[in-house]
């Protein structure tokens, strides 16, 4: 795509949130040479938090400097959104600074959802969806001896990746599912995860749940005290009340409820991207793959209304989920456009290669993005929402 042609005006452009989503939107903006970009971010490095786990484990890193990442001309300010005036066209920053602009674009992403309603868990539990989060885990891992018990709360794929990151590392780690394992993956591929995982020594309890978290252990819901001298919690996502302490409509969890154009309802001048967007109430499944995809049709609406044209509907797809278990093993979870798995998938080392590619690749894609506006492509023709009938849902397993 060609750089489209300046309207005579300069337009300000504000991206809240700096992950995957708000740095494709920024850096697609750029196919318009009249538009002020800036990005608000809380930190002043990229997240990469499809590498948290090896953060906390001691096997990677999960930065990367915004001077590599971002296209020249984007303004990055490191503070927090505090208030979205709509009406007036401004943010508020925690700094006491405010922002203007003509269009805003919400890219605030997801965090872990706090585990309140189980007793101890918000004071003992390490959570592993953020930077901080990561990096407190780890100082708590390296005071530990190797062999001293680790349980790891949630069976979804971050629950997966963080016990196999630390069985790998000799760890003795239980994996408490509170379900069924990798509920995501059909049963091929939750077999492939599992036999994986207990290659590494990872002992998984499947329907076991926690019913309280102490310093030095987990209390399951049979009563059984489980020895745990760190407790990861995985168990499920949230995201930033911003919309919602702003007066902007959301859902149930607090995503910015948005048309087909990723614009909120609330606002025409305020558009959504990535794990805060709320698309006719029917949210794509929070990760980089359905981010990055949302992110350049975000900014395209943007672009469209700037030009005064129709901003396009959202149209892209997925085409499986890719997990690393330990550096050595992982599963691709192949899928159909629509995010539901398939009995077909791809395990072993070849799998965490083509994870380690996968996770080289968005890094890769972000810069060439930055260097060449329009470059990014994606998959398109999926459906929402991913949702198989029940009897088909069972032929999977």
């Amino acid at each position: 795509m060609s750089e489209l042609q300046p309207t005579g005006t300069r337009k300000r452009v504000v991206v809240i949130g700096g992950g995957y989503a708000g740095t494709m939107a920024a850096n697609h903006l750029r196919l318009r040479a009249d538009v002020d970009i800036t990005l608000v971010n809380t930190r002043p490095q990229f997240v990469e938090r499809i590498r948290l786990h090896q953060l906390a484990a001691g096997t990677g890193t999960a930065t990367a400097d915004y001077g590599t990442l971002l296209g020249n001309g984007i303004e990055l300010v490191v503070d927090k959104a505090e208030h979205i005036d709509a009406a007036a066209r401004r943010v508020r920053l925690a700094s006491g600074a405010e922002l203007e602009y003509d269009y805003l674009i919400y890219a605030v992403g997801s965090t872990g959802a706090t585990p309140v309603a189980v007793p101890g868990a918000a004071e003992y539990a390490f959570v592993l969806a953020e930077l901080e989060g990561a990096q407190r885990l780890r100082y708590a891992l390296a005071d530990l001896p190797p062999n001293a018990p680790v349980t790891v709360v949630g069976g979804g794929l971050t629950g997966i990746e963080a016990a196999g990151e630390l069985g790998e590392e000799g760890r003795a780690v239980t994996l408490v599912c509170g379900g069924i394992l990798g509920p995501s993956l059909s049963g091929p591929g939750r077999r492939s995860v599992a036999k994986q995982l207990r290659k590494l020594g990872v002992t998984i309890l499947e329907t076991a749940t926690v019913n309280e978290v102490r310093w030095d252990s987990v209390v399951l819901n049979d009563g059984e005290v489980l020895p745990s001298a760190v407790t990861v919690w995985t168990a499920g996502f949230g995201v930033p009340d911003l919309a919602t302490r702003s007066g902007l409509r959301t859902d149930s969890i607090g995503r910015l409820l948005t048309d087909e154009t990723l614009t909120s309802i609330s606002d025409e001048r305020i558009v959504a991207a990535g794990d805060a967007a709320a698309p006719s109430n029917q949210p794509l499944r929070m990760s980089c793959q359905a981010a990055n995809p949302m992110a350049a049709q975000a900014a395209n609406t943007v672009l469209a209304r700037i030009a005064g044209t129709t901003p396009a509907k959202l149209n892209q797809a997925f085409t499986g989920q890719c997990i690393s278990v330990g550096r050595s093993y992982g599963t691709v979870q192949l899928a159909r456009l629509d995010d539901t798995p398939i009995r077909l998938y791809i395990g072993g080392r070849t799998a965490a290669t083509i994870k380690e590619l996968v996770c080289k690749g968005t890094l890769w894609g972000l810069r060439k993005e930055a260097a060449k506006p329009g470059w990014y492509r994606w998959i398109k023709g999926g459906k929402r929402p991913a949702q198989l009938p029940a009897d088909k849902q069972a032929a999977l397993r």
